[in-house]
């Protein structure tokens, strides 16, 4: 590919790292892709592939139809039935590619509609406006920003770095995405040179600052600054924006309920069924592991990701049994390899010696008759998953049938040499039902003593049941038995605060800086490119993040620094750091691409964030009225700011 683009400068002054990127292949993909690149598994050959494809198309072929629109549906049908060839023969990748003279090029985003076309119609038109206008190329400075903490808390998790890093190194328009630029109102009005120019865009000119994924972050600093061409860094606008402002969103709930949850408890994302659409699933998925979750229910995100799955049964299992009669293989091997022929008759016999004991239990605690096809069905769950066995007991009374049927089931299996795990509440009142729901087992292997039931007292109690932070504080506040929540909808929609407000200004022309005034003072952009820095007090807990001009000297440990609010001449205080931490990395450089040693996986990501919120002062993390985290600038760009407000801003005349 042919670049007429010219070296961007470094800002902060170092030498640049060695890194690299190759030019992006001119392919547009359709639909949602869960590989970022692809190897084909043991076995499948790259003919085997192409042969499948030629299979598919031949199925296409069959059922093909006539009209004005046959040949859209065509070729919509055989993309689609080429991807499903090509996912039997290939499994995921999610990695990156050096290039023969040691570029590194990461691979495409996670999800297929992630394209150069993925934009708002707006960022083309300036486009051509620039081209047209023949500023196109001039060097300009972009950051992507959010001005307030969500979830009315006080800290905000990064995330989304890898997919925006992925968007830019493979940034491209294709063929067909001019194509379909030519067919729209808007592409009509626009000259055919401009296209060309289109398919010519890439990275290669394009410096990326930003702060690590996983970080803690705050108000006005930037999570990505980039350096580039006009027209490309104003294209990638709303593409890394969608890609950034969910992502961030959901790693800072996930990590708010985690706070109020505590580290001793386990928790479980369940909200695939709830998410806005797929991609809304898997994303949440993978950034609620980021910020502090332990495992998921989405099977697809623990492929693409490596997070761990976690899952029982339903209400449905347990209803779709009616008896005894429904247990169809009475058989179960043993844990010593010998073969327990009628599993349901032993379960039985542990029901039996269950009710022996029950007018010695603690009278709140006794129950008269359980459900029997509820107990069908708990022990049919034990025949399949005998050293995993987790019952769902609120399908019809939880006290008086699904702990004792529970109890049974779990006494055959640890007969047998299994350990039950545990039980899931998924509705009432779950303080107080966790704490029967102890009490009735510790009760339990009081009376048959630990020969029988041994640990019985000790499985763990799962919950679930439109579980939010609210509801964690609560149960936090009046106690609870609670050894792992499952949390959805709140989790994964964002129900508190749907949106992050991320947004992506300009902040310098051709090494000019730029301002964006308004009478809203959140409104009011910092102008300039900016280095930033987190200072820490003599305790080692992070008190405040500075910007300053790149071309100010950093701020050095023992050194007494000047921090002044941006725009509020009384707010300021001298600080003595005793650790400094430089906020923005390099993490995109033109040509060169990414850093070779760039980290980018979820895994270091997830302890970055776990390891960023121990640094911050508990009180910045409370539930409740946290104390706001100081965001400064230093005195020379405070100055700097308000003398550019004074030269752009009109003056009024009264009359």
């Amino acid at each position: 590919m042919m670049m007429m683009m010219r070296a961007s400068r470094r800002r902060d002054g170092a030498d640049a790292p060695v890194l690299t990127r190759v030019s992006a292949p001119k392919t547009t993909p359709s639909a949602y892709s869960h590989a970022t690149m692809v190897v084909p598994v043991c076995g499948a050959s790259l003919a085997g592939s192409k042969a499948m494809m030629m299979m598919a198309r031949v199925r296409v072929g069959e059922c093909r139809s006539s009209g004005p629109h046959s040949s859209a549906r065509r070729l919509v049908a055989e993309t689609l039935a080429e991807k499903r060839a090509i996912a039997t023969t290939q499994i995921v990748v999610a990695t990156s590619t050096m290039t023969t003279d040691g570029a590194r090029r990461l691979g495409a985003c996670h999800n297929a509609l992630v394209t150069a076309l993925l934009t708002d119609t707006y960022q083309l038109t300036m486009a051509y406006a620039y081209w047209r206008n023949g500023t196109h190329d001039r060097r300009a400075v972009f950051e992507l920003f959010f001005r307030k903490n969500p979830f009315h808390g006080e800290f905000t998790v990064f995330a989304g770095l890898e997919e925006a890093l992925r968007f830019v190194s493979n940034f491209s328009f294709s063929e067909r995405d001019v194509e379909y630029l030519k067919s729209t109102p808007v592409g009509a009005n626009m000259e055919d040179e401009f296209f060309e120019y289109l398919l010519k865009i890439d990275a290669s000119d394009i410096r990326v600052y930003a702060q690590k994924e996983g970080s803690v972050v705050f108000p006005r600093v930037p999570l990505l600054r980039l350096e580039g061409p006009l027209a490309t860094v104003q294209l990638l606008e709303t593409t890394l924006l969608c890609l950034v402002n969910y992502a961030s969103l959901v790693a800072t709930n996930a990590a708010r309920h985690r706070l109020v949850a505590g580290e001793d408890v386990m928790l479980l994302e369940f909200g695939l069924r709830r998410a806005q659409g797929v991609d809304g699933g898997v994303s949440a998925s993978r950034y609620a592991y980021l910020g502090g979750f332990d495992a998921t229910s989405n099977v697809e995100a623990g492929r693409q990701f490596g997070i761990p799955i976690k899952g029982t049964h339903a209400h449905s299992y347990v209803q779709s049994h009616s008896g005894w009669d429904c247990v169809k293989n009475p058989r179960l091997k043993a844990a010593n390899g010998s073969t327990c022929e009628d599993f349901p008759a032993l379960v039985m016999e542990k029901m039996k010696r269950l009710e022996a004991v029950r007018d010695d239990m603690e009278p709140d605690l006794r129950w008269n008759e359980t459900n029997t096809s509820e107990l069908a069905a708990f022990t049919s769950y034990a025949l399949a998953f005998p050293s995993a066995f987790l019952a769902l007991v609120d399908t019809y009374n939880v006290l008086q049938s699904g702990l004792p049927n529970f109890c049974a089931v779990a006494l055959a299996l640890r007969e047998l040499g299994y350990a039950a795990v545990g039980i899931r509440l998924d509705s009432g009142d779950l303080s107080y039902l966790s704490k029967c729901s102890r009490a009735f087992l510790r009760d339990i292997e009081r009376l048959l003593g630990t020969k029988i039931a041994d640990n019985l007292s000790k499985v763990s109690i799962t919950a679930s049941n439109d579980i939010h932070e609210e509801v964690l504080f609560s149960l936090k506040q009046h106690g609870h038995e609670i050894d792992a929540f499952g949390i959805g909808t709140h989790l994964v929609t964002c129900l508190k605060q749907p949106a992050l407000g991320c947004v992506y200004k300009l902040v310098e022309v051709d090494e000019t800086p730029r301002i964006k005034l308004s009478e809203d003072l959140a409104k009011v952009t910092i102008p300039g490119c900016k280095n930033g820095y987190r200072l820490f007090s003599q305790t080692g807990e992070a008190i405040v993040d500075v910007m300053t001009r790149v071309d100010e000297p950093a701020p050095k440990v023992g050194e007494r620094m000047l921090c002044r609010h941006p725009f509020l001449e009384s707010k300021r205080a001298y600080v003595v750091p005793s650790k400094i931490q430089p906020l923005f990395t390099c993490v995109w450089d033109g040509k060169r691409g990414a850093p070779a040693d760039l980290d980018l996986s979820l895994e270091t990501s997830r302890a970055r964030c776990k390891e960023a919120i121990k640094q911050l002062r508990s009180d910045h993390l409370r539930y409740t009225n946290p104390t706001p985290y100081k965001v400064s600038v230093s005195a020379k760009l405070y100055d700097f700011i308000h003398d550019l407000w004074l030269a752009e801003a009109p003056v009024g005349e009264l009359r």
